[in-house]
């Protein structure tokens, strides 16, 4: 599948997925930056992309930045819609320092992973009754 993008710094490489096996192609840092200790900070990573149709682009952590880096994304995920393709839609990484030490990034630094996801899009039929007679009650209820 072909994915349009455009590097805002050439001099940076672009995205690759690191094995033949991964799903995800990692991302870098466009910048030097300092995060304070307990702050959030949004990473530019050098791209603007024209997510595929039928696509979203999922941004993640990669799995080592928690502990390498004690970094998180607060809200667990980033989701890049088909239609945030503008000139200056840079994919940006939003990321919280949960350590009590500012944590510095380094301009090329693989700091997060893209994941083109399949998605559909619904067509909403409303109802005035449940779907089911029985409710399974909510947070915790099948332990």
């Amino acid at each position: 599948m072909k994915f349009s993008i455009k590097r805002i710094d050439k001099t940076l490489p672009l995205p690759e997925y690191q094995t033949k096996g991964s799903v995800g192609f990692d991302l870098s840092s466009r910048t030097d930056m300092k995060i304070a200790s307990h702050t959030l900070a949004l990473v530019p990573t050098n791209l603007v992309v024209k997510v595929p149709e039928g696509y979203m682009l999922l941004v993640v952590p990669r799995s080592s930045t928690p502990k390498k880096k004690g970094l998180l994304i607060p809200h667990g995920i980033g989701v890049i819609d088909q239609d945030y393709c503008g000139e200056k839609d840079e994919v940006l990484f939003q990321v919280y320092n949960f350590t009590d030490q500012e944590v510095t990034v380094s301009r090329g630094e693989r700091i997060a992973q893209g994941i083109l996801v399949k998605v559909g899009v619904a067509e909403f039929e409303e109802k005035d009754t449940a779907h089911s007679d029985s409710s399974r009650g909510g947070i915790g209820s099948t332990g």
